[in-house]
């Protein structure tokens, strides 16, 4: 049998995630023909198939599920020995698998990108945006460095570091701006538009409300918060948004924007990575740009409010909430 190398165990990897040898090979960075004959080398080599391959199907035998565990537990480790190296140079450089969740990126990535190109140069980050089950599986895996995502995980193969706190506010329709802000029990009788399945957000929100989804109950599903914003601007109900997301979602939509009396509902946020990795005093080092990058967030959302008449308060520069 020939030496099974590290690119051939990484390749079956991609194969047995994706089942599809096109998304396989794209997320190898290589042709698909390619990626196919190293498998079958592979497969030749050890003289038993690792899948089984139908006209619209590709499976793992199992002999594969036993090649594929062992082999990523072997990936994770060559990487931690790679994390180890930089680690004992003492900075941050290098690639940077980051992971956030979809109700979050795209409102502080703008400013957390160019901030950590500037505080650490020599670092390539790769982003991956998905949600919280896909994040911890992939950073258990060792797909992923680290992740900012909403805490807590309660994972104890990962560290959880809280980073910043954030309050949710109610999304109504333009005409409803002078209506007072319903308490808890207000909101649980409105329509209430929430994130489809397997959104940490939906799940919040369901419970500031107190109640769980039932069958004939006045919900609907959205993909993404803007989706549901525009939903609210249509009159089909209410929603709850993190306060990040104001500024950009409610732009170029005629909603009004109401804050919840304290004490409102909010969500924690913080970086999580696995406790083998060593890099943990590299990420640890990230918190105050990650900070300094939510707090700016936070300005332009009380910015906002002052501009549209709801006078809310400044923040504290000194406090890292948000």
């Amino acid at each position: 049998m020939n030496n099974i190398t590290l690119r051939q165990m990484r390749y079956v990897d991609a194969l047995a995630r994706h089942g599809h040898y096109r998304r396989a090979a794209e997320a190898c960075a290589i042709s698909q023909p390619a990626l196919s004959m190293q498998v079958k080398e592979l497969e030749e080599g050890l003289g038993i198939a690792l899948f089984e391959r139908g006209l619209r199907q590709l499976r793992l035998t199992a002999y594969g599920e036993q090649f594929v565990q062992r082999a990523r537990a072997i990936l994770e480790a060559v990487d931690e020995l790679a994390a180890l190296a930089r680690a004992a140079k003492g900075t941050l450089r290098g690639t940077l698998r980051l992971g956030l969740i979809p109700t979050l990126a795209p409102y502080l990535l703008p400013a957390l990108i160019g901030d950590l190109r500037q505080s650490h140069p020599e670092l390539d980050i790769q982003l991956r945006e998905t949600v919280t089950t896909r994040i911890l599986e992939e950073l258990e895996a060792g797909r992923l460095d680290v992740a900012i995502v909403a805490l807590p995980v309660s994972a104890p193969a990962l560290v959880e570091l809280p980073l910043f706190s954030e309050d949710f506010v109610l999304v109504r329709p333009e005409e409803q701006r002078a209506a007072p802000v319903p308490d808890q029990e207000g909101l649980a009788k409105m329509r209430l538009l929430l994130l489809e399945e397997g959104h940490c957000l939906r799940d919040q929100a369901l419970a500031f409300c107190t109640r769980s989804p039932r069958p004939g109950q006045e919900t609907l599903d959205g993909s993404s918060l803007s989706t549901l914003v525009q939903m609210v601007a249509a009159g089909l109900g209410v929603t709850l948004i993190p306060e990040i997301a104001v500024p950009v979602e409610t732009r170029s939509a005629p909603v009004a924007v109401q804050h919840f009396p304290a004490p409102a509902p909010q969500r924690q946020i913080g970086m999580v990575w696995r406790r083998s990795n060593p890099l943990g005093p590299s990420f640890e080092a990230m918190v105050p740009t990650i900070r300094a990058a939510a707090q700016r967030c936070r300005v332009h959302v009380h910015a906002q409010d002052q501009g549209q008449g709801r006078g809310q308060e400044q923040p504290d520069p000194a406090q890292p909430a948000i």
